[in-house]
């Protein structure tokens, strides 16, 4: 036999019984049903008709919505548009060799400047030549020379010509007009080059390149190529007074 029926199961049970009498009465179920079946699903939209190809000559020709006549496109002009960007196929990457010398060779200019223009050496990057175009200036000389606040630096080359370029205190860089600088000097990965502060918003810019480690490579080995020259001409001029020489002895022993 089954355990008797505590109170609260009673009341629980006579509640599901009265709720149900009150849903039959009510008819609840055949409303719902009836409305279920007189609701409305929306219909999408009429698809747009497309317009076909029109006949014409037996061809089929796409049809425009524009009567102006259609201009030719010539791509030889298309191609032949210059640029914003820097070409990147001609792009330079120095060796570790090329890069030494142009530091080296800044590092003796530098010790040649007037000790009363603070100045500092940057080797350029492929950032700074090439992709971005950001000249970052190093951190403690900013704080100790420069602006505190954004200003337009004048860069002046050693022809004297003037490059107008925004200094950006908080970034601590060259920015607006270092790209046109860059480009016009053909600035390359491995150049070294001097910033000599000459006045509070003017730097005049030394630019030493990576390229001349291959010309002072060349002129090296033309000296010794000559040096070679010098050497074999004296060797032969001694070997062949030796021959002489010897060729007097045998004379006269004959």
């Amino acid at each position: 036999m089954g355990a008797a029926e505590t109170p609260y199961e009673k009341l629980r049970r006579r509640k599901l019984e009265e709720n149900r009498r009150k849903i039959e009465e009510l008819k609840l179920p055949h409303i719902s049903l009836s409305l279920r079946g007189e609701a409305v699903v929306p219909k999408p939209p009429p698809a747009k008709p497309r317009k076909k190809a029109a006949p014409l000559g037996g061809l089929l020709v796409a049809v425009r919505r524009s009567e102006r006549k259609r201009d030719p496109v010539n791509y030889k002009e298309v191609a032949s548009l210059p640029s914003p960007y820097r070409n990147l196929s001609d792009r330079v990457y120095a060796s570790d060799e090329a890069r030494a010398y142009a530091e080296e060779t800044a590092k003796a200019l530098q010790s040649q400047l007037a000790s009363e223009c603070p100045n500092f050496i940057k080797l350029m990057l492929q950032s700074h030549v090439t992709g971005g175009f950001w000249l970052g200036i190093p951190r403690a000389f900013c704080s100790k020379h420069l602006p505190k606040k954004d200003t337009p630096m004048t860069l002046i080359d050693d022809r004297g010509e003037e490059s107008l370029t925004l200094y950006l205190a908080e970034k601590n860089g060259l920015s607006a007009g270092w790209r046109g600088f860059a480009i016009s000097h053909e600035l390359v990965d491995g150049d070294a080059v001097i910033f000599e502060l000459v006045s509070r918003a003017t730097f005049k810019v030394h630019i030493i390149r990576q390229s001349g480690y291959y010309e002072a490579g060349t002129r090296g080995s033309d000296a010794r190529t000559k040096k070679k020259r010098r050497y074999c001409v004296v060797f032969l001029s001694v070997h062949f007074s030796q021959v002489r020489h010897a060729h007097s002895l045998s004379v006269i022993a004959l």
